[in-house]
């Protein structure tokens, strides 16, 4: 079903409905875990799609029901693995308890605040959390029992429990303490950060405020020293684990070799004991280890090398109930896939995240085409069933027991749903699921998206009841309309967003809005916040092309290596081409009047775009630009670019600073001031360059803001400057202010297009 066109009213109230909706995030359900038997789901929700402050809510399978369990505020929480005892956190690191089964609001904990990372042991009986550094005890909570501290920090740069910034940000590693199934030990991760280098951010706006000092380890940098240790719950001792400090044989080459493991990259403690991977400096190899709690000694279970850098797989490794470990595995065609002993899921079927597995079956997130993402089941030694769909979208999952939930994001919008099924795992194959875009319950028997290859499921339906979460997110008032598109000889997967007003026949500019950096693709077939806002600045006069080319996940491991050694050739590349494929097969679009805008990556591709090819584009607005790759921090700059000092050829050919006498075209610079991802040294130093040059461009400092600006009014100001800005520079004349009866999208009187740098 087409959208209806958007009024000038809803045009104007967009950017403030795009601020206050949190990019339309606020009002869903999210944060889901379901209990160990399946008859119980928590969930986080707010009141509304514009209501920052979540509740915790309960749905319980038997009574088919929800209902909320806090008031709002909540800013985390942390359940027993049967969904019974929970301990919420509120804003000031305050806890309270409540018992699921039993009516009644949380009952604050006495004399805990500032409490960080707060987890219940699985049994419930004790609750553990970070204050200053130190992992500190309760038992019973909720009950009288006292505070222990069980390790306390060495030096003021030393936590316990706690993830580092590289750690948290980029190998996505959340945790830093693991409980054993018994409730008795726990794993502990131990973090030294005196060695890392300090960076100072300050409030320009406000110079009386002091900086605060951020550890920040740079590409060729120390990073903060981690280890292992066991620690008896009732405060009975420490012992450090056993981890080893080189990769040996095996380890590929290289012109950078750094076989020191320096990253943990993921922990846990399962009922087969606890374990550990890690990772070394220079990602070529991924050791995964079985830990002795008795003496702290470390035994390989498996090892992953990769020439390139070996992806780290959310939720992998784990061991099923049998104890197969399950791991990440490039298969032989790049596909990036799963190996549990002998058996890998099939080619073609690229796996995102692995979410669990009940007895020996894997649940994960994949997919057979980069533009969607489903829910699978796998049983090793069979064929994997698709449990999401049948229709096109991007699924999240969650799972307990016999119960499923899925979180589907569609091209029609969200729905989430709980699935309980009857006949435990061996029923996955063929569950009845629900179509989250019209709401017709089929059988999915098909299993594998898009007819692929070796990934067809079982046939036929298992009885299952299914219910429906409310998710109140707010509707955007300017709705998408996707054009799919596979672009060029690549097939670059894309979508084009139109006018609604359009008129085939007339002229429009091209305003390219990709991020197209690892990790994240955007071209999908689901009702995204950026697709939204990409039909809006398309109602204002543009066609908004959004292209994922080389680097972006979902194509397998090669596609992804074409970056390697050089961060913008390919990126740059792609995006041409799949501006050149996207004008012949629709006349309208005007290759002479191409702008580019995006955030952090994107950014950064932006003002490479109008550096190094003014010929295509021809202005670019660039918003948190990593522009000096070097400034970037070690784990991500360096799996692509390898160490600075030894391999500085491939940082000078991925740093624009060099390229500022080049500049030709229009370029908006726009960077937070409190960024503490991409610092704001990248924007600082790019403009120095430029004006060294004597380039004109512009910049726009956001006081107070960090990498993003969601949630915010900052969020809806910017909307609106970039059009305009953009429409400016690629002669449209849009509504400069809201409230104005101008028509968008009218073009300027012949030469009153504005022509940077001519």
């Amino acid at each position: 079903m087409t959208p209806t066109p958007p009024t000038k009213a809803q045009l104007r109230a967009f950017p403030e409905q795009f601020a206050r909706s949190a990019r339309f995030s606020r009002g869903r359900p999210h944060s889901f875990s379901v209990a160990s038997d399946g008859r119980r789901v928590l969930f986080l929700r707010s009141a509304s799609g514009t209501d920052a402050a979540p509740r915790l809510w309960l749905y319980e399978t038997g009574a088919d029901a929800e209902r909320p369990l806090t008031g709002a505020g909540i800013t985390a929480y942390t359940a027993d693995a049967r969904a019974r005892r929970v301990v919420v956190a509120l804003p000031g690191g305050i806890l309270a308890a409540l018992d699921t089964g039993t009516p009644g609001p949380p009952r604050p904990l006495p004399g805990i605040r500032d409490a960080k990372a707060p987890r219940l042991s699985p049994g419930g009986e004790r609750l553990a959390f970070v204050r200053d550094g130190a992992l500190h005890v309760v038992r019973r909570p909720g009950g009288e029992g006292a505070v222990l501290c069980l390790v306390a920090p060495e030096g003021p740069d030393v936590t316990y429990g706690l993830p580092d910034l590289v750690a948290r940000g980029e190998i996505g590693r959340e945790e830093g303490y693991w409980w054993a199934p018994d409730g008795t030990t726990l794993l502990v991760a131990r973090t030294d950060e005196s060695g890392v280098a300090r960076r100072w951010l300050g409030d320009p706006a406000h110079p009386e405020r002091p900086p605060r000092a951020l550890r920040y380890p740079a590409a060729g940098t120390a990073n903060a020293v981690t280890s292992l240790h066991l620690v008896a719950a009732d405060g009975g001792g420490v012992r450090r684990v056993a981890l080893p400090g080189r990769a040996d044989e095996g380890h590929p080459e290289a012109a950078w070799h750094a076989p020191a493991f320096e990253y943990l990259t993921a922990a846990g403690w399962d009922a087969h004991g606890p374990w550990a991977s890690v990772q070394t400096r220079d990602q070529r190899t991924v050791r995964t280890l079985a830990l002795d709690p008795a003496d702290g000694s470390a035994r390989t279970l498996a090892e992953e090398h990769d020439p390139y850098w070996v992806s780290l797989l959310p939720g992998a490794p784990l061991r099923t109930d049998a104890g197969t470990l399950v791991t990440a595995r490039v298969l032989r065609d790049g596909t990036r896939g799963l190996a549990a002993g002998t058996a890998t899921t099939p080619e073609g079927l690229q796996v995102r995240e692995v979410l669990g597995a009940r007895g020996e079956e894997v649940l994960l997130r994949a997919s057979t085409d980069p533009t969607e993402v489903h829910v699978w089941a796998w049983t090793p030694g069979t064929a994997p069933t698709r449990l999401s769909g049948p229709g096109p979208g991007v699924y999240e999952g969650a799972a307990g027991g016999p119960t499923l939930v899925l979180d589907g994001l569609g091209p029609g919008g969200r729905t989430v749903r709980v699935i309980g099924r009857a006949g435990g795992a061996a029923a996955m194959g063929g569950t009845a699921v629900t179509d989250h875009v019209d709401g017709t319950a089929v059988a999915d028997g098909t299993g594998g998206a898009d007819g692929a290859d070796g990934a067809d499921g079982a046939d036929g339906a298992v009885e299952s009841r299914t219910a429906v979460l409310r998710s109140l997110e707010e509707i955007p008032l300017v709705l998408p309309r996707p054009r799919h598109l596979r672009l060029g000889a690549r097939a670059l997967r894309g979508t084009l967003y139109l006018p609604s007003w359009h008129t085939p026949g007339t002229s429009l500019p091209v305003l390219l809005s990709p991020y197209a950096g690892h990790g994240l693709g955007l071209a999908v077939r689901a009702r995204t916040w950026w697709a939204a806002v990409a039909q809006w600045f398309a109602e204002h006069g543009f066609a908004v092309l959004i292209t994922d080319g080389r680097g972006t996940p979902g194509r397998g491991a090669p596609w992804e290596y074409a970056i390697h050694g050089d961060r913008l050739t390919a990126a740059l590349a792609d995006q041409a081409d799949a501006l050149r494929a996207a004008a012949d097969a629709y006349p309208d679009l005007d290759p002479g009047r191409v702008g580019i805008r995006g955030w952090s990556y994107g950014g950064y591709l932006a003002a490479a775009a109008v550096l190094r090819h003014p010929e295509t584009f021809h202005a670019a607005v660039a918003g948190a630009a990593p522009s000096d790759r070097a400034l970037y921090n070690t784990h991500w700059e360096e799996r692509f670019l390898g160490d600075p000092a030894v391999l500085p050829e491939g940082y000078r050919a991925s740093s624009l600073l060099d390229d500022a006498p080049r500049l030709r075209r229009p370029l908006l610079l726009v960077h937070g001031l409190a960024d503490e991802n991409v610092s704001p040294a990248h924007m600082l130093r790019l403009s120095a360059a430029l004006l060294a040059a004597g380039r004109p461009h512009e910049v726009l400092p956001l006081s107070g803001a960090g990498h993003g600006v969601a949630g915010t009014p900052v969020a809806a100001a910017l909307l609106r400057h970039e059009v305009r800005w953009l429409g400016a520079a690629l002669g449209v004349a849009v509504e400069d202010r809201p409230g104005e009866r101008q028509e968008a999208g009218r073009p300027l009187p012949t030469g009153e297009a504005r022509q940077g740098g001519q």
